[in-house]
């Protein structure tokens, strides 16, 4: 892509040992200005609306169990 001409003069500018123009760009250049706003309720909702569909609310019987087997456990039960 081609140089703007604006970039041209500021690189001319630079290499005469002037000052470049860029630094004199506020802070406010750089900040993002935008405004934001909270999510209303309705937008909250739509955006939890399918999530936890395959939860265990629909199967309560189904649940998953985790659990450790020490060595003192395996003891006792290879002794039965």
């Amino acid at each position: 892509m081609g140089k703007s001409l604006a970039k041209k003069k500021r690189d001319k500018l630079i290499r005469e040992g002037r000052r470049n123009p860029e630094e004199n760009r506020s802070f406010f250049a750089f900040a993002d200005l935008r405004s934001r706003r909270t999510k209303t309720k309705a937008e909250t909702l739509q955006k939890q609306k399918h999530k936890n569909r395959l939860s265990n609310q629909y199967d309560e019987d189904n649940r998953f169990f985790t659990f450790k087997l020490t060595k003192d456990i395996i003891n006792r039960i290879s002794k039965n």
